[in-house]
């Protein structure tokens, strides 16, 4: 199986309306930035996006909601988009808002083939509604359903031919579970290898669960929030 397609345009291909999709990174941190161009040009719209977050005004997933593309957001952080929280006030947009760590295990669990979990994140609160509770050693918790997707997108810092995926830091937050959790994942990498050339004990996913690899280009990696020290001589 060739797994390899020459741009982002190109692997995006048969994601259409409506399509449910996860994109990993976390922040602004290892998004698939080639990958969310090119959705906003195809213009398919009424998608439900996964994600850690919403991006900002003009970056990121804000570039799909800018352009009305995105019907839904399941999110744990949304606080730096502007345009998100219009959207959500005038009710043009549905959102799910899950504990961050409920939200990564909901897809880790998706990936690992456990249809569900009980945690105690978010009893007594809102997210808690509709839920089945149980309570184990006296203490409540919330039965939580693993997340699938029709497809996954994530970006690594290396990847070979055959879909073996390298991350970076703060970029296997959420990408290497959401890369098992799609029915099609398709990755986005900075560096685009030969079979071989990376060593097993590197690979943080494997091949098998990739579908579509591709080197990306003219990466911003913009930084959410610059943060300076002031040091007195």
């Amino acid at each position: 199986m060739n797994k390899v397609v020459s741009n982002a345009h190109e692997a995006i291909q048969p994601i259409e309306s409506g399509s449910t999709i996860m994109l990993g990174g976390f922040g602004l941190n290892g998004i698939p930035e080639n990958c969310i161009a090119a959705l906003v040009q195809k213009g398919i719209n009424q998608l439900t996006c996964i994600s850690n977050n919403a991006g900002v005004d003009d970056f990121g997933l804000g570039l799909l909601l800018q352009k009305k593309q995105i019907k839904k957001m399941i999110s744990s952080y949304v606080g730096e988009n502007a345009e998100f929280e219009r959207q959500l006030l005038n009710g043009e947009l549905e959102v799910d808002l899950i504990p961050q760590g409920t939200l990564a295990t909901r897809i880790q669990m998706a990936a690992m083939g456990i249809p569900a979990f009980y945690t105690p994140a978010g009893f007594g609160t809102e997210v808690a509604f509709g839920k089945e509770v149980r309570y184990f050693n006296n203490k409540p918790y919330l039965m939580e359903l693993a997340l699938h997707a029709d497809f996954a997108i994530v970006k690594a810092w290396k990847g070979d031919t055959m879909g073996n995926l390298v991350f970076r830091k703060t970029t296997r937050n959420f990408s290497t579970s959401m890369a098992k959790a799609g029915n099609i994942t398709i990755a986005e990498v900075e560096h685009l290898v030969q079979p071989g050339e990376i060593d097993p004990d590197d690979v943080h996913v494997a091949g098998i669960y990739v579908h579509k690899i591709f080197q990306g280009v003219n990466y911003e990696k913009r930084i959410e929030k610059r943060t300076v020290k002031i040091v007195d001589k």
